[in-house]
C-alpha cells in the first residue's frame, strides 16, 4: 500500500472513531436521564404555528375518511284524512 494511501486511511479511521466516541457520550448521557423520552418531548412544539396546522390539517384528513351518515330518506307523506272522513 502506497504511503498516501495509508495516511488516508489512517485520517479516516481516526476521525470515525471520534465521531463514534461523540455519538456513544451521547447515548449514555441520554440514558442516564430519570425522565421518559415522552417527557424530554412534552412541550417541544408549544405555539408552534407549523404544529398547529399540521395537526389542522391531519384532523380533517381523518374525518374526510369517515364515511358521511345516510340522508334520511323517511317515508313519504301522504295526505291525512280529518278525522271527520273516517268516521263515515
Amino acid at each position: 500500500m502506497a504511503a498516501s494511501t495509508l495516511r488516508i486511511l489512517t485520517a479516516r479511521i481516526e476521525a470515525l472513531e471520534t465521531a463514534m466516541a461523540q455519538l456513544k457520550e451521547k447515548v449514555n448521557t441520554s440514558l442516564d436521564s430519570d425522565l421518559p423520552w415522552w417527557e424530554k418531548r412534552w412541550g417541544m412544539f408549544d405555539n408552534d404555528p407549523d404544529y398547529e396546522k399540521a395537526m389542522e390539517l391531519g384532523r380533517k384528513y381523518r374525518e374526510s375518511l369517515r364515511p358521511k351518515p345516510a340522508k334520511s330518506r323517511g317515508r313519504k307523506k301522504t295526505a291525512k284524512k280529518s278525522v271527520e272522513g273516517r268516521r263515515r
